[in-house]
């Protein structure tokens, strides 16, 4: 038979157990177990300080939730799904340790401002190990982006070849979405770190509380100005589920062009033992698990982004019981961020390798070079779009004959214009190409080079 509840005077008889299974959210809301113990502290202590518990009382509760902790810690406390959830698991065992005190530490709270305080101070703690997480893989892109300064290789648009570039470049590109990444979730925190506690269930308390005071020792920023608002916004989890969509929309995008590079049609790179595996029937096959996970996982975090918009659309104020639904979604999204940003910065710092061999041969096998050949004329006063269409027909014609531009001759080039000199070859070689590219943010050499310098000092700050 399932245990009467703290609330169930009020009914005849218990839950049915189906439903009592239905309800209960102990199997996954124990994840919040110990910053529920640090919220219910700040609690106690509150209480104390206002005189509505004594000093005695307040900190009997206090040192009965830190032996919870230290239960839990060393697997003593393990409660079940007659607990219901974590608030009640730890109420009632604290009673059990010091008595009828303990059925004081809920005076002056709802169990709805409790939880939204518990998913805050979880949140705020996961969204300081994300951004650690993202440090860590920026420091391996830079690794790698300061060492291939001068490797070359080619850039796409469309998926088509487009213009060459600085391999340091292109893995910077991806260090400034983490940046954004790393910046957003440092914004989510400015909201995710004001305090509910204090609301009630929906309309305040009675009792003479000082919200201010248990928000400074849970070191919140703000409260929430409004009781209804404090205890039904999801606003912050909503943004938190953004912010880690998009760290795994870059991501995802990494391990597309990952996989492409490892392929044979491309061949940038070699996919190490350690972070590639086998087929079970064909003995050549290696493959890259690491960034196809990831790519799919994507897809996960998105659903629990999705699943929370819609759980938000249309609830009335205030709490609702569809707010339990928030922290599954939330849980894994933690969870998997943090796996899938440890298994790239893996597979980046030691899982792959480039091959500069193949990388410059890929930049010498196409018409990349075609638009600095129109910018060759436009130099030499050419109208732009009079020396684009020249050069367009000159490309037509070299892939009607089997050439590339680098194999006309100069009389072929002088045909074409009599602007055309022997400067011409160097002008469109492949590193030329990517130096000549000055501009500032621009794959050239030494845009690259400075670009290198400030991300060193962005990826530094802590």
């Amino acid at each position: 038979m399932t245990e009467k509840q703290t609330w169930s005077q009020r009914f005849e008889t218990v839950l049915h157990p189906a439903i009592a299974l239905f309800n209960a959210s102990i199997s996954f809301d124990i994840e919040l177990i110990e910053y529920d113990i640090t919220g219910s502290q700040a609690h106690a202590q509150m209480l104390s300080h206002t005189g509505i518990i004594s000093p005695e009382e307040g900190e009997q509760l206090v040192t009965g939730l830190e032996q919870i902790r230290q239960e839990y810690r060393e697997g003593k406390f393990q409660p079940g799904i007659d607990a219901e959830d974590v608030h009640f698991a730890v109420e009632k065992r604290l009673t059990e340790i010091i008595g009828d005190v303990g059925k004081k530490l809920h005076t002056a709270r709802s169990r709805n401002d409790q939880v939204g305080t518990d998913t805050r101070l979880y949140l705020r703690d996961q969204i300081q190990q994300i951004r650690q997480y993202l440090r860590e893989f920026q420091k391996v892109l830079l690794d790698i982006a300061e060492n291939n300064v001068e490797t070359l290789i080619p850039g796409y648009t469309h998926l088509q070849r487009a213009q060459p570039l600085s391999l340091a470049h292109h893995l910077l590109a991806y260090l400034q979405m983490a940046q954004r990444d790393w910046e957003r979730l440092g914004d989510v925190y400015k909201r995710v770190n004001i305090s509910p506690l204090g609301c009630g269930a929906l309309a305040g308390t009675t009792f003479p509380i000082d919200r201010y005071y248990t928000a400074k020792l849970l070191h919140f920023d703000s409260i929430y100005a409004n009781s209804l608002d404090g205890v039904s916004d999801r606003d912050f989890a909503i943004e938190f589920l953004c912010a880690a969509s998009m760290i795994m929309v870059h991501l995802s995008r990494l391990s597309e062009e990952v996989i492409l590079w490892a392929s044979e049609e491309f061949r940038f790179v070699t996919l190490k033992d350690s972070c590639a595996t086998g087929s079970s029937i064909m003995p050549q096959k290696k493959n890259p698990d690491v960034p196809e996970l990831v790519r799919g996982k994507t897809g996960r975090v998105f659903g629990h982004l999705q699943a929370m918009l819609v759980i938000m659309k249309g609830l009335p104020l205030a709490y609702n019981k569809d707010l339990q639904e928030d922290k599954e979604g939330i849980f894994d999204t933690v969870n998997t961020v943090k796996a899938c940003l440890e298994a790239m910065t893996i597979l980046m710092r030691e899982g792959l390798e480039f091959r500069p061999q193949r990388l410059a041969e890929a930049v010498t096998e196409d018409f990349s070079n075609a638009t600095d050949v129109a910018d060759y004329l436009a130099a030499r006063g050419v109208p732009f779009r009079e020396a684009y269409n020249l050069v367009g027909k000159v490309v037509k014609t070299s892939i009607a004959a089997g050439k590339l531009l680098k194999d006309l001759t100069l009389q072929e080039w002088q045909q074409i214009h009599p602007a055309f000199a022997e400067d011409i070859y160097e002008a469109i070689s492949p590193r030329q190409v990517v130096a000549a590219r000055n501009s500032h943010g621009g794959t050239g050499f030494e845009p690259v080079k400075q670009a290198l310098i400030a991300a060193r000092t962005q990826v530094l700050q802590q």
